[in-house]
């Protein structure tokens, strides 16, 4: 199964994974401009790095995975999401379903298309959000 997830993983980085990682990368610097957008730039290398290599690893929310509310879970992560949406979210999400309907016209496609979907949900409210290794 490892060697599948591979195989996946190159094909979808040399196909335009490289691409919308380094978008949210790009988000990630544009974030640590400001000291108050450090934990949003934190968050757009984690989410950057898992859209270079999506197969093998999936989203989880923080409250269910840990069972405890924090600082990105209560009412300040809401705020954080909406600020996010208006100011990166809209437009990596737009980028990673422009990226799923392209990749989507074939049938070898399917799997990238659908995994460009999971991450233009994820890019909408990342906040509380983690990534977590598929078992």
């Amino acid at each position: 199964m490892t060697i599948l997830r591979l195989i996946f993983n190159i094909a979808w980085f040399v196909l335009g994974g490289v691409l919308m990682g380094l978008l949210w990368w790009v988000a990630g610097i544009l974030c640590f401009i400001s000291i108050i957008g450090i934990p949003f730039g934190r968050s757009c290398f984690v989410i950057g790095t898992m859209t270079f290599w999506p197969f093998g690893q999936d989203i989880a929310n923080r409250r269910d995975r840990t069972g405890v509310e924090d600082l990105g879970t209560g009412s300040f992560g809401l705020l954080g999401n909406i600020i996010w949406f208006l100011l990166f979210g809209l437009w990596l999400a737009i980028g990673h379903i422009v990226h799923a309907l392209a990749c989507a016209i074939t049938i070898i496609g399917i799997p990238f298309a659908l995994q460009h979907l999971k991450l233009a949900i994820l890019s909408l409210t990342p906040i509380g959000k983690t990534i977590v290794a598929k078992e």
